[in-house]
């Protein structure tokens, strides 16, 4: 991976061979050195996630992280992890470090103690079966109370321990208080984030991290990371659910608009500060990243980021109170992004507010964020109750991503990743509107009454009449050859926003790494190596932590309802008859077959993502080729980076490197049952899989 943001804490394990070693690393500016340990397993204490000690709380069972490297060619199996702080010990037991990898692992520690603030010394003792094999030291921070803290959680994406900064309400009352979520800059760690506000009389402030201080722009698994935290800070502060703000700066600006158009009934105001809107523009060599092409198969790949794109979800905003925030003499985000979303919500956004600090930079201190009337704009404003919202507006690209808007929900569309849209009004008993790219459409009817006749018109179809039988109801409306019909809660194998596909949702519900054990010797160093990188590389850019398992270790009940990310193909990787027999896409050394489309040779590649059977979440994708040369073809892309775009399915050549989109010989999207479907895929640059 290579250390990009150049942080220090990346410690790869490497065997070095007897003559000339050759080292590799992706990256622009590169310093590197070269250790020569003693030890078979090192602590790294450089990179920690470690909660506050809140005086005057609990602190009996705090829980941090830091990382464990693996010098050895074996696994390290059976270590434990001793931490003593304030004369109190707690030892954890340590998942597998796989050989020569480095792992972060979460320990726990009791501060309960620790009875003065300021930072204090947690001492670590690494030891397998008793023999202590070696030890470093965290500073973990006691803070008085009132004072901002960070807190540490079990993220659902990949089991890790990541952590949240606070910055508590300053006075106490009864009654629910607001809560603001703010989201941070390029290179800011949330605790700072937090630091930068003053308390508020009204409300709590929660920072989320985007998983790293530049992490993935908020999108992907930041965004994810951003709903965790905001989840867990309903649960924490039991807010006033009208009372729920976001604001964020620089890329935490895009991560306000961003967060803003996707989720619009989430929050009651939003203030994007120095934020650009798209990263399609941000920091492009022309101000412009084209959207379209006139070739199918560019589109079909283009599509695939379509969710990312704010300024077509401009619609979304529409029932949100909007404060911008930019300096006029900002370098970094130029002043202009901020004037192009004044211009292009000027004539749609019915309630906006706009402020150019004067003389102001990217960072003019506090109050580049901790704005006042900024927050006394977010006074004004609470998010209105379901049952009297009659009007609703919605856009999505992905339904997996984001699908509802009060209650009513895209849950299906007739063409995936292109944008859908609902536009419905409720009078009375009443529900008219129209939908674009929408197949299946749920309505929420507990605001409707029991057993009361509901008629609903949509597209200008015949009405249909529904009477609610409880108030939990809901409604399913199936659209077929142009006309809606109600039909039964769809089976959750279906695509649906709770698994909707693209490459990149296997990567999530703590996701396993399974690589293949039956090939040549070549081919099984290769999947290993590949699933190491990706492993290493997880860590660096989303603070992450992954289960590598070789496949004659790995079985569905074993790891039920975990997403897997399978390196390899059905010839060399064991776990590919019972993860995916039943796939349209097949692939085995030297071919693949799609369909009735198939390819020969031991260059091509594949990444694709397909639902697991038996369980109603989880999905697996496929990281593999069809030899050597294709399984180094699928290292050539990048799919960690924050909102690059992948379809369900893409298979390609080693050409793909040289001839970029040239290379690829298919494209495109499972049907809504998970079939190839005509017109949902490219081959050879035409539609519906015509040679």
């Amino acid at each position: 991976m290579g250390d990009a943001y150049s942080m220090g804490y990346l410690h790869i394990p490497v065997k070095l061979k007897k003559g000339l070693n050759e080292f590799y690393v992706r990256g622009v500016m590169i310093t590197a050195s070269l250790n020569f340990p003693d030890k078979t397993a090192l602590l790294r204490t450089d990179d920690p996630t470690l909660p506050s000690i809140r005086l005057g709380e609990s602190n009996a069972s705090l829980q941090g992280a830091v990382v464990v490297v693996n010098t050895s060619t074996t696994p390290l199996t059976g270590l434990q992890l001793t931490s003593k702080l304030g004369g109190k010990t707690q030892t954890t037991s340590l998942p597998v470090i796989p050989a020569l990898s480095s792992r972060k692992v979460a320990f726990t520690f009791d501060g309960s103690g620790i009875t003065t603030k300021g930072t204090q010394p947690c001492e670590l003792a690494l030891l397998q079966k008793g023999k202590l094999l070696d030890a470093g030291m965290v500073s973990v921070e006691a803070v008085p109370t009132g004072a901002s803290y960070s807190q540490t959680f079990v993220s659902h994406i990949d089991g890790s321990l990541q952590y949240y900064a606070v910055t508590p309400q300053s006075s106490t009352t009864t009654l629910p208080s607001a809560l603001f979520l703010s989201v941070h800059g390029a290179g800011v760690e949330a605790s700072g984030q937090a630091r930068a506000y003053k308390p508020k009389d009204w409300g709590n402030l929660v920072a989320a991290t985007n998983r790293r201080p530049r992490g993935f722009n908020w999108e992907d698994w930041g965004r994810i990371d951003a709903l965790e935290v905001l989840a867990i800070a309903k649960n924490q502060f039991k807010p006033d659910p009208q009372h729920i703000y976001l604001t964020g700066h620089s890329m935490g600006g895009h991560g306000t608009w961003f967060l803003g158009a996707t989720y619009p009934d989430k929050w009651a105001a939003i203030a994007p500060c120095a934020g650009y809107p798209t990263l399609k523009e941000y920091g492009s060599a022309d101000g412009v990243i084209p959207d379209t092409s006139n070739d199918p198969l560019e589109q079909m790949l283009l599509r695939s980021g379509n969710q990312s794109d704010v300024l077509k979800l401009t619609s979304n905003y529409k029932p949100l109170g909007i404060y911008v925030l930019h300096g006029d003499a900002d370098r970094t985000v130029p002043v202009t992004y901020a004037r192009q979303m004044r211009k292009l919500l000027g004539e749609s956004q019915p309630d906006m507010s706009y402020y150019e600090y004067p003389g102001g930079s990217h960072w003019f201190g506090d109050e580049s964020v901790d704005w006042k009337p900024l927050f006394d704009f977010f006074k004004w404003h609470k998010i209105a109750v379901d049952s009297t919202v009659n009007t609703i507006d919605f856009m999505t690209a992905n339904p997996g991503i984001s699908s509802s808007y009060r209650w009513a929900s895209i849950e299906q569309q007739a063409q995936p990743l292109l944008y859908s849209r609902i536009q419905l009004d409720r009078k009375g008993q009443t529900i008219t509107g129209t939908t674009a790219n929408v197949a299946l459409l749920k309505l929420a009817l507990n605001e409707f009454g029991v057993k009361t006749p509901l008629t609903i018109t949509l597209d200008g179809t015949p009405a249909l009449t529904y009477t609610t039988t409880s108030a939990q109801d809901t409604l399913f409306l199936h659209r077929e050859n142009g006309q809606w019909k109600q039909v039964e809660r769809p089976d959750a194998s279906q695509k649906g926003p709770h698994r909707y596909g693209t490459f990149k949702d296997a990567f999530n519900n703590r996701m396993v790494f399974v690589y293949g054990t039956k090939g040549t010797k070549e081919e099984n160093d290769l999947n290993w190596q590949k699933a190491r990188y990706d492993a290493e590389t997880w860590y660096y850019r989303g603070n992450g932590a992954i289960d590598i398992v070789a496949d004659t270790d790995f079985s569905l009940a074993k790891y039920a309802n975990r997403g897997v990310v399978l390196f390899g193909n059905a010839t060399n990787n064991a776990a590919w008859p019972f993860l995916l027999a039943d796939c349209p896409i097949q692939l085995e050394r030297n071919r693949i077959r799609a369909g009735s489309q198939q390819w020969q040779g031991d260059d091509l590649a594949t990444y694709f993502v397909w639902p697991i059977k038996g369980s109603k979440t989880a999905s697996v994708a496929v990281v593999g080729g069809t030899g050597l040369k294709g399984m180094r073809a699928a290292s050539a892309n990048q799919y960690f980076a924050g909102a690059s775009g992948f379809p369900d399915f893409m298979i390609f050549g080693l050409d793909m490197v040289r001839d970029g989109s040239k290379g690829v010989r298919m494209a495109g999207f499972f049907d809504n049952e998970w079939k190839l479907a005509p017109g949902l895929y490219v081959v050879n640059g035409q539609k519906n899989g015509a040679e």
